[in-house]
């Protein structure tokens, strides 16, 4: 097993060097909602010329997907921070082909680094179309998300795009509590699925056991 990376460390080094150089450059941010986003326009926007890039083709249904876009939008509206908005193509037959076969695979399995390496790809392609300096992904802000294959994934784009990925964790140095505060300065929706059917049907799973054995325990004491 190799040994884990800093990934945040790895982005210091590259904002203190990109400060050095004095130069500001153009970065394709991939953001999968408005609270994840939050945080990473806060740190990034002073250094880098910043597109948000919404490709997001797991959401489901078509209603959530138009949802959180326009929750991306208004918070950028209201952070008045410099930065584009680009909501791409909802293209959910595309991501229902690169899991194909993997519909029983566990949440963070191999379902969920074919989806991440297809939304990833996507901003590698839109980078080097656009003549963006980096991209890379706001995905590494939840604690639910693993930074290693994000960053491994986005290294592998990299090389066969030939646009620099943005290594990093953004849920260090408390950007994930971070990211919830400024979902409450914000009043963002904040959603409790991670996007896709499975994690939808994940989530209605657990709350119903929650509400079976809230219900059980009510009946042993006596109070139903």
């Amino acid at each position: 097993m190799q040994p884990k990376i800093n990934y945040q460390l790895e982005l210091e080094k590259e904002l203190k060097k990109i400060k050095a150089e004095g130069r500001r450059p153009r970065l394709l941010l991939h953001g999968c909602c408005a609270p994840c986003s939050s945080y990473v326009l806060e740190y990034l926007s002073e250094i880098f010329d910043i597109t948000l890039f919404y490709y997001n083709p797991n959401i489901a249904p078509r209603e959530e997907f138009e949802r959180r876009a326009a929750e991306a939008a208004r918070l950028i509206r209201e952070m008045g921070v410099p930065v584009a908005l680009q909501v791409a193509r909802y293209e959910p037959e595309l991501w229902r082909e690169a899991v194909r076969g993997l519909e029983n695979e566990p949440e963070g399995g191999r379902r969920c680094e074919a989806c991440f390496r297809l939304r990833l790809n996507k901003t590698a392609q839109a980078a080097k179309e656009g003549g963006y300096d980096y991209f890379t992904t706001t995905l590494s802000i939840s604690p639910l998300k693993d930074a290693q294959l994000l960053c491994r994934l986005g290294g592998e784009l990299s090389q066969a795009s030939g646009v620099p990925y943005l290594y990093s964790d953004f849920k260090k140095k408390g950007g994930y509590q971070r990211s919830i505060e400024l979902s409450r300065i914000y009043s963002l929706y904040r959603q409790d699925y991670c996007g896709c059917a499975f994690s939808r049907a994940e989530r209605e799973r657990k709350k119903a056991a929650e509400d079976c054995d809230g219900k059980q325990s009510l009946v042993q004491n006596n109070q139903i």
